[in-house]
């Protein structure tokens, strides 16, 4: 099957006055038609700003895409102006942002913000747009549709809002949705609602998905692939179930061992990464994570590991994934 989104060698910059940020650095991933690709790690890795980047909403003047390719139905979004791009935008990539509070305009009513993307990109009166924007809260669950349209954010929950995010990423019905940390700030009931939704429209209307998140507990559930991020690039890639039974990367080890099991005894103690993320504006000569591994070696920290293939359409970018893969299964 033929890739809907191809990312290669993707490189996004940032020029501050203390130097050079590479918040994306040699990225390269793909998402097929129809799948759920988890995109994973902490806070600052770079998850968001590839989004952003697949977007072209990379903040200027400071921030810049300086080199690769993001192909979309095999177009390089690149090259493309910016009145081709708006035309993208919302119609054939959505993207469901990090807090929908801020995400949705406090002066504009719930309708309009649905009826606005609407119009936007397709040949419909308004009124076909206004019936167009009942059914989609209808379809994110949110009751009596009619009447909330004509409210504003502010009358509605976290979850309702995020629900009506859902809903406008939908409305023009795209093959790709980038969906960046869904769940911020939910609780975990309506956390879990949100994700069950998501999941269910998306299988309904055959759309891809990708998720960005820290979550594992949702790599696990939702995702197909999975690509863990470090340091602004790409460290190990793999199925969601070979990255939970044979993870072959210190990092992605390290992030499993952090949560809560319960196959555990309630009383087993996590596992936490030690150290803190690097300093993007003074990265290491070797390896990004060298300086809170617990497996490291001397090429470590002499020679940055590219990511190769192993087993099973397994990647990791480590120089010792082998003997680590070997001590996953002996423990496993």
């Amino acid at each position: 099957m033929a890739d809907l989104l191809e990312v290669r060698d993707l490189r996004t910059y940032f020029y501050t006055s203390q130097g050079v940020v590479k918040a994306v650095d040699g990225v390269s991933y793909d998402v097929r038609p129809g799948e759920t690709v988890a995109l994973v790690g902490e806070s600052g890795c770079g998850k968001t700003m590839s989004a952003l980047s697949v977007m072209r909403l990379v903040p200027k003047p400071q921030g810049a895409i300086v080199g690769g390719e993001i192909l979309f139905h095999g177009r390089n979004l690149l090259t493309l102006d910016e009145e081709e791009m708006r035309r993208i935008r919302g119609a054939e990539i959505a993207m469901i942002f990090q807090e929908p509070m801020s995400s949705l305009n406090p002066v504009l009513t719930i309708g309009r913000q649905i009826t606005e993307t609407l119009e936007a990109h397709q040949t419909i009166s308004k009124e076909e747009a206004g019936r167009r924007a009942r059914e989609l809260l209808h379809l994110v669950g949110i009751p009596d549709p009619a009447r909330r349209l004509s409210e504003y954010p502010h009358q509605f929950s976290g979850g309702m809002r995020q629900r009506v995010m859902i809903a406008i990423a939908l409305s023009c019905k795209p093959t790709l949705v980038l969906a960046d940390e869904p769940t911020t700030a939910l609780d975990v009931t309506i956390q879990a609602q949100i994700l069950e939704l998501m999941r269910d429209l998306t299988r309904k209307f055959g759309v891809a998905l990708m998720i960005i998140t820290h979550n594992l507990g949702v790599v696990a559930r939702y995702a197909d692939r999975v690509n863990v991020m470090y340091a602004g690039k790409i460290i190990e890639s793999a199925s969601a179930r070979e990255i939970y039974q044979n993870p072959c990367h210190p990092y992605t080890l390290g992030l499993l061992r952090s949560v809560p099991r319960l196959d555990q005894p309630r009383r087993a103690k996590l596992d936490p990464i030690e150290g803190q993320p690097p300093d993007l504006w003074n990265l290491p000569a070797g390896c990004s994570f060298a300086p809170r591994c617990k497996f490291l070696v001397e090429r470590c920290v002499q020679e940055a590991p590219l990511l190769r293939e192993l087993e099973n359409q397994h990647r990791s970018a480590c120089w010792v994934a082998e003997t680590l893969q070997q001590k996953t299964v002996l423990s496993s």
